[in-house]
């Protein structure tokens, strides 16, 4: 499976957030617990439905959202 394969968006969970498949869990929840500290083996120590692949998708996805990102500098 590809990993983008796993993340998905609905507008009736989350308000249409990226959310891991069969989750309720954000893409961004998942990155701001890593961000913060934990471990991966926390994360799925606390949230048994995840994988290892949940976690790389979410990477994944937030890789690819950095990479679509413009950002044009403002006129002084």
């Amino acid at each position: 499976m590809n990993l983008m394969e796993r993340i998905v968006l609905d507008p009736s969970i989350l308000a249409g957030k990226p959310v891991i498949k069969d989750t309720r869990l954000a893409v961004e929840f998942i990155i701001e617990l890593l961000a913060q500290g934990w471990s991966e083996s926390e994360i799925l120590r606390n949230y048994p439905g995840l994988t290892h692949e949940d976690i790389r998708a979410c990477l994944a996805y937030a890789s690819t959202a950095l990479h679509a990102e413009k950002v044009f500098p403002a006129p002084a």
